[in-house]
């Protein structure tokens, strides 16, 4: 029997007999563009997973996770994609802010804020993203100082996932007022629910808001709510998008197969070829994520992570076009909202604009795994 079979067995178990009942309309719900179904639930449903110990799967038994090996965290992701559980909301929290203050941060920093992550019961937002510093995330303008009674904060962050829903946010901000590009940054951990701070939703094509604009108006949070040292910022947020590089990537690809099974289910006999190449990209998804996790951190090239938000974006926004294909002329239609495969389709004109473009992403490759001069533009 493979050594995996009694993990497996227990996860799918475990998920077969919590998504009833109370949590059984959560089954397919959720993720990109559809952020907004079932909300409530989805957060106890966060809080079901922490009570069973189901997050921080990977994270080190120190900190207070299982301390999982990555065929392990495999088997989760596939055994949580063939019960059709709700796309998580606590994504940012678990995946991203977890680990980072769990390399970077202090003890007190560890204590404080890892429990809420791995119970469900705090959830997180990343404030990168500016109107004038999106893909160039150096040019931040959001700037904090330090006062006595903490730093203060002021500012704005855009494409916000779910901001209007997270108790804290992970930002970077100048802290050095005179300083540029990379210097003079910090990375802060701020609390949401304040007055100083002003979540706008912004409406997308799909006519629902998951990405929002945040204001900081003199907000306010500690003074050692700063991971690593002042004006360290720049390395705490890289080794942020180098956690998003992990095992993350498998479990967006749980949504990724689901929309494909439903393309599948209405293509008919004039599009297999088409269906047999997304299903082939998707494969190729999956191969280049384990391999990137299966690499040494030593031997890391740096450029893993564009290359697969490259591979990523153009295959989901080709899925969409194909979702409008398979339907013919009734893809243009709606009958007072959108169906999940016309959702599908607008929402994936984003997808080679935010999380950085394709064309940054491609400088990036070119200037740091060729040696290429960087792009003057």
């Amino acid at each position: 029997m493979n050594a995996l079979e009694p993990f497996r067995a227990e996860i799918r178990g475990w998920l077969a007999e919590h998504l009833r009942g109370e949590f059984a309309p959560l089954v397919g719900m959720g993720g990109p563009g559809r952020e907004h179904e079932q909300v409530e639930l989805r957060q106890a449903w966060e809080r079901e997973l922490g009570a069973g110990g189901w997050i921080g799967l990977g994270w080190a038994q120190e900190v207070g996770g299982r301390g999982a090996t990555l065929a392990e965290q495999v088997v989760f992701h596939e055994e949580y994609a063939r019960a059709g559980a709700p796309a998580r909301i606590g994504h940012m929290g678990e995946q991203l802010a977890g680990p980072t203050i769990a390399a970077f941060g202090t003890q007190e920093q560890k204590d404080r804020f890892l429990p809420g992550i791995l119970a469900g019961t705090e959830l997180w937002c990343q404030g990168y993203s500016e109107p004038g510093a999106g893909s160039d995330l150096a040019a931040v303008r959001t700037r904090a100082e330090l006062r006595a009674d903490g730093w203060h904060v002021d500012g704005q962050k855009i494409w916000t996932s779910l901001a209007h829903l997270a108790d804290w946010c992970f930002l970077l901000a100048r802290t050095e007022p005179d300083s540029q590009r990379h210097r003079g940054l910090s990375y802060l951990l701020v609390p949401m629910r304040q007055q100083g701070i002003d979540v706008r939703p912004i409406v997308q094509l799909t006519g629902t808001s998951e990405f929002n604009e945040v204001f900081f108006d003199d907000a306010v949070t500690a003074a050692d709510n700063v991971v690593g040292n002042v004006g360290d910022g720049w390395r705490i947020a890289m080794g942020t998008l180098a956690f998003e590089r992990g095992v993350s990537t498998l479990g967006q690809q749980i949504g990724f197969a689901r929309e494909l099974a439903d393309v599948t289910a209405l293509a008919g006999s004039d599009h297999q070829d088409a269906v047999v190449e997304a299903w082939a990209g998707l494969q190729v998804l999956r191969a280049t994520a384990l391999r990137t996790l299966d690499n040494d951190a030593s031997a890391s090239t740096g450029v893993e992570a564009s290359i697969s938000k490259l591979l990523w974006a153009g295959w989901h926004q080709r899925l969409g076009e194909l979702a409008m294909t398979v339907q013919g002329p009734s893809a243009t239609l709606t009958d007072g909202g959108l169906s999940e495969l016309q959702n599908l389709f607008l929402f994936t004109r984003s997808d080679t604009i935010y999380g950085g473009s394709n064309e940054v992403q491609r400088n990036i490759i070119a200037e740091r795994l060729w040696g290429l001069p960087k792009d003057r533009a």
